[in-house]
């Protein structure tokens, strides 16, 4: 009997029951708050690399060159997302390519080929339009560099974001890290282009631009 309402005393009882709920829920709470805002800090610096790098591509559009050719054209772009990302990103780990294309949709083709046996694929020996200039044939037909008059650049930036707290950084990968990317195409204007900015002589042959 005395077991028995013991049992009965300590069901009824409410003391104590908003801690243990707050217990149960606290960790699920946190954990939700903080990858909500590792998310949204992953949204904000992608945000800003990506209006720097509008920034960038409108300054290599123009055949920017600074004064005397003092500061590398590369280290010009990389300054305005720098500047653009107000110090949220470590510029030492921020890659920026650029890649130079006929037209706007030649971007990510392959230069193009004869299919001499009607095959469906390329096979070695067949003819084919050596884009880029680099003497083999290429799936993706760029050329590096920043281009010449008219020529369509895509502008790409990589960044690997850290998470901000060492859990959430688990769900980013084995290296507590989310890859950020970023692109951007433009065509540049017709600038005098009296500088090498091509690695190859990308826009020659017959592409269908």
């Amino acid at each position: 009997m005395a077991c028995h309402r013991f049992l009965r005393r300590f069901w009824r009882a409410k003391e104590g029951s908003s801690a243990i709920e707050f217990a149960l829920a606290a960790p699920i709470v946190i954990l939700t708050m903080a990858a909500i805002i590792d998310f949204m800090m992953v949204l904000f610096v992608s945000s800003l690399m990506e209006g720097g790098l509008q920034n960038a591509s409108r300054l290599g559009r123009t055949g920017f060159q600074t004064v005397a050719v003092t500061v590398p054209r590369i280290d010009a772009i990389r300054q305005e997302i720098a500047d653009a990302t107000i110090g949220m990103v470590n510029m030492d780990d921020l890659t920026v390519a650029t890649r130079v294309y006929p037209c706007f949709d030649s971007i990510g083709e392959p230069e193009p080929y004869i299919d001499a046996d009607a095959s469906g694929s390329y096979d070695i020996g067949e003819v084919f339009t050596d884009v880029n200039g680099n003497g083999t044939r290429d799936l993706d037909m760029a050329a590096t560099g920043f281009g010449g008059p008219g020529s369509v650049v895509l502008y790409t930036v990589a960044y690997d974001w850290a998470a901000l707290t060492p859990l959430i950084g688990n769900f980013f990968g084995p290296d507590g890290k989310m890859p950020i990317g970023v692109s951007v195409a433009v065509r540049n204007e017709p600038f005098d282009f009296t500088a090498p900015l091509v690695t190859g002589p990308a826009g020659t042959g017959t592409t269908g631009c």
